[in-house]
């Protein structure tokens, strides 16, 4: 079983700062991509950005430039640091870690709870 737990969501004004961070913990395949994906009420879950255990990261068109995600394999953690933070990014963020395994392409997709961001003066 894989547990995802996210922090660091919070309120913070336009063109501020955060920085959200995901600790994975259970049986995890060593080569798999960690990331974060946004939904608001009624709009369909979102990449934000993602990154594979080779380093290798994809961005949402939205926040290119603005954010940056990060981990640490050994530890089984991922980051986003959110910079210029507009109102448009107001959503529950949700940490995700997927890898694919096997002879059949097994695919393993785990999610976290979520936790919220709210850009508002």
């Amino acid at each position: 079983q894989v547990q995802l737990v996210e922090s660091g969501g919070g309120l913070v004004q336009p063109g501020g700062s955060l920085r959200l961070s995901c600790v994975a913990s259970g049986t995890i395949y060593s080569l798999n991509a960690m990331g974060w994906y946004r939904q608001v009420p009624g709009n369909q879950r979102e990449l934000v950005a993602q990154i594979t255990s080779a380093g290798s990261t994809t961005y949402g068109e939205s926040v290119k430039g603005r954010f940056t995600i990060t981990r640490h394999n050994a530890k089984n953690t991922v980051d986003l640091q959110m910079n210029m933070l507009k109102p448009e990014d107001t959503a529950l963020y949700y940490c995700n870690v997927k890898w694919t395994m096997g002879w059949q392409d097994d695919k393993y997709d785990y999610w976290g709870q979520g936790t919220q961001v709210t850009v508002s003066s």
